[in-house]
Order: structure tokens, then C-alpha cells, then sequence
């Protein structure tokens, strides 16, 4: 199942927005413009449908509905997104429309759910039953099993969403680390515990393409394994060719970042068949490496054809020329909220491409700050 359209009304960034969506899409935008925000509107959706999630505690996640709500949403109180999906099976279409109570406890409350499939409608929300018991609204049906045996295959498609954003001292660290992770292992700290839980056959055909991955990017890299110490705790050790003729190995913490970060990206890649959001996966990598990811990741995700937004600000890794026009969402701010355009729908942009130039000669200027060059002025 993939993502095919995305709207959205007055969350985070955005006042509203609405975008066709491709298998692979890379978000591209200056800073603060809101990519980190509109990847959070799929992680959100998995929030509200994962086991244990739900409406209250996706949003008390992110610190309450008044703080996604838009800055810029004036008198209009609700905040929606609504999602196009397509597989082998049809069409689907859920919206989530929500409020916040007016007194009493100030919950966030369903004020629209709406769910259709093949342009039937299976849900239309507020019925009959929520205004007999108003409670009902503070939950949607997606954590619901009593109430969404109809299209629960969309619940399940939504729970396995995947967000990484790896951030390497945390796999190096994780021992300084107290106290539960953050849900979902956003950054990388819990790796280490979901590789020796996959099955051991599976396991040691990943690490093994892993290995052959890190052998070519990594200088003197030679090989990779996984090994509990005597207390049990899982580790990654690396062996590097040294001048000792049996070479040396290393564990997770005298790992380089760029090296952690593209492991992390790797078995992110081959594990699991949900949608897969990466924030900046070329941080910490040599450009030469960066320019290879779109290559890469596509081969990586195109038998099990799963979906993967990227989030960048990288040259090396746009410029090349197999990524679409229709693939890059360009973030634009307007004193409004921001603006998400499709590359292939912006005259300047579309021009600059048929003319030779890369998608990232192309792209990259239309997303620079307009006055970037004065910082250097700063003192």
C-alpha cells in the first residue's frame, strides 16, 4: 500500500496543503520550513493506530493539540489530515478532522472521521451513537477493533510506519542513556535490540549485505558481526585490516558516525516493509557516498515496493538525474504558514530541468534563503 495524496489543514507549518504523492518523495526546503513536520503527520497517523497508541496520547506526545495547531490558523479552531492510499486491492481515503473542548478538561476531541474505499463510504463520523455518548469522540475508530473491521487493513498499513533520524552517540552511548527510549526508536538507540531479535537467518542475510555495503564505503573495513558480551548485552563488532596480521576489531562505540549512520540506514532499508521516513540520511557521509543513496535506496525498497519520504538539504545527494521532477515536494515559507509545491508543477524549476540542468542545480537555489549571503556580515 502506498500514500498517494496527502492534505493538510492548519498542522504544524502548514495552514494548508495539498500534494500528489509518488513511491519515493524528497523533501527539500530551508530551514525551519517544516519537513521534519510534514514527515510528523505520518508518524502521527501510525500514533493513532499503533497497539497502545491512540488520539490522546499522539497528542499529548506532542505537547497538545493547541501546539500542532498552525500559528498562522487564526479563528478556524480544528486541525485535519486527510490521506489518500492505493494498493492491489483499490483506493482508500481517511480523514481526521479534530478539535479541542471548549471547557472542562480541554480534551481533543474527533470532530470529523470520515473513512472511503472504492468511493464508498465506510465511516462518516460524528454518528448517531457519538452524540448519545459524547466520550466516544475523544478516540478514533483506528484504535477501535470493535469498530474497524471494515477497514483495518488501513489501521495496520498506518502502525507500520517507520521514522529514522540516527543519531550515532546514542547506539555508542546508550548505557548513559536513562530512562525508556523515545516510542518508535527515532534515533537509532534501541538498533542494536531489534537486530538480535530478528530471526538468526534473516539476521545474518542482512548483516551480510550490510557487510558487503560497509566494505565498499568504509576504508580498510573488512568484516561485520553481531556478539553478546558476558553480561549478555548485544553489540556490533567490525573488523578493520591492520597491520596485525589477524587485523583488529571494534565495537559500536569506536565506530565512526558516518559509519553508524549508514548501518543504521542500511538495516533500516532491508528491515520491515512499511513506509519508511528518513530524516537527512546524508549527515556524516562523504559527498562521493551521499550521491550514491537515491540509487541505493531505491534498489533497496523496489521488490517489496515500499514508499520512502526523504528529507534533505544535500547537493550531492539530489543531483542525481534519476530523481523526477515529480518525486521533490519544495517547502516554500509565506508569512502564512508554509507552502509545499511539487517541483514538477513550478514554471522556474521545470524549465531549469529541461533545460540539462540536475534536479539539485535546479532545486537547490529555489529553496536558499533569499538572504543567506548576508550572514557573513554577522558579528
Amino acid at each position: 500500500m502506498l500514500f498517494t495524496q496527502l492534505a493538510l489543514k492548519n498542522w504544524r507549518n502548514f495552514r494548508e496543503v495539498s500534494v500528489d504523492l509518488t513511491e519515493r518523495v524528497f523533501l527539500v526546503g530551508p530551514n525551519a520550513s517544516g519537513k521534519s513536520n510534514l514527515l510528523d503527520a505520518f508518524r502521527f497517523l501510525r500514533d493513532l493506530a499503533k497497539p497502545g497508541g491512540g488520539l490522546q496520547d499522539a497528542l499529548q506526545s506532542r505537547g497538545g493539540l493547541s501546539t500542532v495547531r498552525c500559528l498562522s490558523a487564526r479563528n478556524d479552531p480544528t486541525v485535519s489530515i486527510d490521506v489518500s492510499l492505493n494498493n492491489d486491492k483499490g483506493e482508500w481515503r481517511y480523514e481526521l478532522e479534530m478539535r479541542q473542548e471548549v471547557r472542562g478538561n480541554r480534551l481533543p476531541l474527533v470532530s470529523k472521521e470520515r473513512v472511503w474505499k472504492e468511493g464508498r463510504v465506510l465511516l462518516d463520523r460524528p454518528n448517531q451513537d457519538d452524540q448519545k455518548d459524547q466520550d466516544r469522540l475523544t478516540q478514533t475508530h483506528l484504535e477501535q477493533i470493535n469498530a474497524n473491521a471494515e477497514f483495518r487493513e488501513i489501521g495496520q498499513f498506518f502502525s507500520r510506519v517507520e521514522y529514522l533520524h540516527m543519531v550515532p552517540q546514542l547506539l555508542r552511548h546508550r548505557d548513559a542513556f536513562t530512562g525508556p527510549g523515545v516510542p518508535g526508536d527515532p534515533f537509532g538507540r534501541g538498533l542494536l535490540e531489534r537486530i538480535v531479535r530478528t530471526p538468526e537467518k534473516t539476521r545474518r542475510s542482512r548483516l551480510r549485505k550490510i557487510e558487503k555495503a560497509l566494505q565498499i564505503a568504509v576504508p580498510q573495513f573488512s568484516s561485520l558481526r553481531d556478539q553478546r558480551d558476558e553480561m549478555g548485552t548485544p553489540h556490533l563488532e567490525v573488523k578493520y585490516e591492520h597491520w596485525r596480521p589477524q587485523g583488529a576489531w571494534q565495537r559500536e562505540d569506536q565506530l565512526s558516525d558516518g559509519t553508524l549512520r549508514l548501518l543504521g540506514l542500511l538495516w533500516s532499508l532491508l528491515d520491515g516493509d512499511g513506509v519508511l521516513l528518513l530524516e537527512e540520511p546524508e549527515l556524516s557521509l562523504h559527498p562521493g557516498l551521499v550521491a550514491q543513496l537515491p540509487p541505493l535506496i531505491h534498489r533497496l525498497t523496489r521488490s517489496k515496493r515500499r514508499q520512502v519520504f526523504i528529507s534533505t538539504h544535500s547537493y550531492d545527494l539530489l543531483k542525481d538525474r534519476g530523481i523526477d521532477a515529480a518525486e521533490i515536494l519544495l517547502l516554500q515559507p509565506q508569512k502564512e504558514g508554509s507552502a509545499v509545491v511539487l517541483a514538477a508543477s513550478d514554471k522556474e524549476v521545470k524549465a531549469l530541468l529541461q533545460s540539462g540542468l540536475t534536479p539539485a542545480e535546479a532545486v537547490i537555489p529555489a529553496t536558499t534563503p533569499a538572504g543567506a549571503y548576508q550572514l557573513t556580515l554577522f558579528s
